[in-house]
């Protein structure tokens, strides 16, 4: 195959897998966000130290959430709330908070 060839599967594969959907269970993923409302579920939320505007998750891409659960759950990210939380996470609960989260509209 040539380079171009390469390319071009390469790049269907990153848009595919872009578009993909959490196959998580929506329903639990309402129950085990409890913990993720004390700060993203809050307009205005921010922490008290640093000081810094806590991010938004209601709406974001399953992919995203995934992603970024798997990292903080790894070390890659760090944020010690963030951290612990990731780690009491199995792999399917993570696919059900991208789920559900994915599927709601942000306020």
């Amino acid at each position: 195959m040539t380079r171009l060839q390469l390319f071009g599967l390469a790049a269907a594969a990153l848009l595919l897998s872009g578009t993909a959907h959490a196959t998580g269970d929506k329903a639990n993923g309402r129950t085990l966000i409890y913990t993720c409302n004390g700060c993203h579920g809050i307009p205005g939320t921010n922490n008290a130290y640093p000081q810094y505007p806590v991010p938004k998750i209601a709406g974001q891409n399953a992919q995203y959430i995934i992603s970024a659960l798997h990292e903080y759950k790894s070390g890659d990210r760090t944020h010690p709330t963030m951290m612990a939380q990731a780690q009491s996470l199995s792999d399917q609960e993570i696919e059900d908070i991208a789920a559900y989260l994915s599927s709601i509209s942000p306020k």
